[in-house]
């Protein structure tokens, strides 16, 4: 009796942690209802328009800053698409600044000097010393310009030649203090790995960044494809490096000094996705780990300031809101464990329970997404089939992102490590004979291992007659993300780079 009284209590505890940790994920699903509603509310029609112009005679001296770091294959089509921005010649600066250990300072330097034999004001400014990453490379160029606005696109990117005039003029309003437009993608198309990446960033930029500033909340500068008033960076303390994601913390600062930011949904630049896995989970890991960073930094000071209650909490879900990756693996680990309880017990009828706070937890990222797509004018069909590759890449990803926020929990310290580019934009380019290509670690194994424990339940449901099979999408879920993003980090990563020529 004593041993069945034990096995009942530790199955109980099982399920009363798996229904706790989905209430926990239904609260950060009900956010994502809550930005929809925000964006439909506050959202409609095209962006808003600057306050006022510039005479030509009168625009502003704009340095733009050009942060790289070992980008042999993109900086040629970075520095030439900079150096085609319509502006007066003799008001805009450009900044390559260069922390690259290998030939892409050679590069850069000759296009450098062939730009400047063209009359554009650009200089090469090399660090042999990388301290601060990124943000120590963009506070490092700050030292050499006495520009009043600053604007920063990575590697990656190729603005269009109208970026500056469709943005300089916003700053007519003195309070603004930063204007960042909308990523878009060259190679959305190239894979289901990068569609589903795009359809991601699209909620984020699309949905998330639309209604948070439209409606008055924080929202954040992101790194690149933005410009901003110096002032705001100097009120704000300047870059830091004591974060992963210098631009998210730079912005609540700046932000909590009471500057006001601007969004442009309708200004979008193109930019690359990372075509390989291992380089997409370095990307997230150092995401979700600076949100988190950001965080335990800034929420304290956010609490405790003047700022409304609903301005605060929106805050609070922005900053944590990777937590939902870290429950996300505690709920693959008890999930199929509370599905074989309760088939071994015949609890049938809490499926009535779990089901329903399980759609909440799904369906309403389900809806995020979706609705993000038909904003953009994808069809109602085809945002639809692409739901389900997007919700299994999440959940793949979750091992990789929730150990960026174990580690931001913890304070263990870890490198800035950039996403490598390939100059990738159509389907018949391949990247596998590239350099930069970034070995896969153990966490294959961990997600493979995940993959395998949803495999069984599914296994046992299925060859056990009679048994409910409402669970069972959902396993099929959870069980193609782990495996799909464990084969895949495993395949790209056997890939060997050719030797490349000087």
């Amino acid at each position: 009796m004593t041993q069945l009284h034990d096995v009942a209590n530790w199955q109980l505890a099982v399920l009363f942690s798996y229904f706790a940790v989905l209430i926990l994920l239904s609260l950060y699903g009900c956010h994502r209802y809550l930005l929809v509603r925000l964006y439909r509310k506050y959202a409609a029609g095209d962006d808003p328009c600057a306050p006022g112009r510039f005479d030509d005679e009168q625009l502003p001296r704009v340095t733009v800053q050009l942060p790289l770091y070992n980008e042999r294959y993109v900086v040629e089509r970075l520095i030439n698409a900079v150096c085609r921005l319509d502006y007066p010649t003799e008001r805009i600066e450009i900044q390559v600044l260069d922390d690259s250990t290998d030939d892409t300072t050679d590069r850069a330097r000759q296009l450098v000097d062939h730009w400047q034999r063209r009359g554009m004001n650009i200089e090469l400014i090399h660090r042999t010393d990388r301290t601060g990453y990124k943000a120590g490379a963009l506070q490092n160029g700050l030292a050499h310009t006495d520009s009043d606005f600053i604007a920063i696109f990575d590697a990656d990117f190729i603005p269009k030649p109208d970026f500056l005039r469709r943005t300089i003029h916003h700053f007519t309003d003195d309070e603004i203090g930063m204007v960042q437009a909308r990523w878009d993608y060259i190679n959305r198309d190239y894979s289901l790995l990068t569609r589903a990446q795009a359809i991601l960033l699209d909620g984020h930029f699309v949905l998330e960044h639309t209604a948070r500033n439209r409606s008055g909340r924080f929202f954040n500068f992101n790194g690149t494809a933005g410009i901003w008033r110096r002032d705001a960076i100097a009120d704000a303390g300047g870059w830091h490096h004591d974060t992963l994601t210098e631009d998210l913390d730079l912005s609540y600062r700046a932000q909590l000094e009471g500057w006001k930011f601007r969004y442009l949904r309708d200004l979008a630049v193109p930019s690359e996705l990372p075509v390989e896995m291992t380089a997409f989970k370095n990307q997230q890991h150092r995401w979700s780990k600076g949100a988190l960073q950001t965080a335990r930094k800034l929420l304290p000071r956010i609490l405790r300031s003047d700022e409304s209650p609903k301005i605060k909490l929106e805050a609070f879900y922005h900053l944590t809101g990777n937590v939902a990756y870290l429950l996300m693996v505690a709920l693959a680990v008890l999930m199929p464990l509370a599905t074989l309880i309760r088939v071994q017990q015949q609890w049938y009828e809490i499926l009535l329970l779990d089901v329903p706070i399980f759609f909440g937890a799904t369906v309403s990222v389900s809806y995020f997404y979706w609705t993000a797509q038909r904003e953009r004018g994808v069809s109602a069909f085809e945002s639809l089939k692409m739901l389900p590759a997007v919700l299994a890449l999440g959940i793949g990803m979750s091992v990789n992102n929730a150990r960026g926020v174990l580690e931001a929990i913890v304070d263990y310290d870890s490198p800035f490590v950039r996403t490598p580019k390939y100059a990738i934009g159509r389907r018949d380019e391949s990247w596998s004979s590239k350099l930069y290509i970034q070995k896969s670690t153990v966490l294959p194994a961990v997600e493979f291992a995940l993959g395998a424990w949803f495999s069984y339940a599914i296994w046992v449901i299925i060859t056990d007659p009679g048994q409910p099979m409402a669970s069972l999408p959902f396993l099929v879920l959870f069980q193609c993300g782990f495996l799909y993003v464990a084969l895949v980090s495993i395949r790209q990563s056997l890939h060997r780079p050719s030797p490349q020529p000087g």
